[in-house]
């Protein structure tokens, strides 16, 4: 055999199953150069394995009979990490950023922000632009309101809100935008 190392412990569904591990009273075989050779039995299919140095590898066990390979299972495994490796390098999170924000903003400040929003919608981020509302403030909803709607009109060239805006925490008005 092909000298084939498992590791230990509980047998999870991402392992493929190898050599005596197989009890499927029937197999579909593919020998070693990739020809399939029918339906066997998995002691008929070992045996012709063992005699080429190599392992018997259950590849889709949901077949009907399940199709096995005869192949080196350590170079599989070798592949399967690498492919793995490369499907997490192309794989890119969204990260979540936030924008502070008062009701009684000054022009500057509220451009200043903005110009940091801009910069991360850019960089594929999502902003979550939050209106904080301190002391008496609260009493008065609709400049938030009113600061919000200034927000979208500034950030919609480049953006659309993912979530709309809402209260949250009680002194909050929440809302997400995310690259168009």
């Amino acid at each position: 055999m092909g000298g084939a190392i498992k590791p230990k412990g509980k047998p999870d569904s991402k392992t493929p199953r190898i050599n005596q591990e197989i009890h499927a009273p029937k197999i579909r075989l593919i020998d070693e150069n990739g020809n399939q050779v029918g339906i066997v039995s998995p002691r008929d299919a070992l045996i012709r394995a063992e005699e080429v140095g190599l392992d018997l590898v259950e590849i889709a066990p949901q077949g009907n009979p399940p199709v096995c390979r005869i192949m080196d299972y350590g170079k599989y495994r070798y592949e399967m990490s690498k492919k793995e490796k490369d499907a997490r390098k192309k794989q890119h999170t969204v990260q979540l950023k936030g924008i502070r924000l008062t009701p009684n903003i000054d022009d500057h400040d509220f451009n200043f922000k903005i110009q940091s929003a801009r910069k991360f919608i850019e960089s594929g981020s999502k902003v979550k632009v939050s209106v904080i509302f301190k002391g008496r403030a609260i009493t008065h909803k609709e400049l938030g309101v009113q600061l919000i709607e200034r927000v979208i009109q500034t950030l919609e060239d480049i953006a659309k809100v993912d979530s709309e805006a809402k209260m949250e925490g009680g002194r909050n008005m929440v809302i997400t935008f995310v690259k168009k």
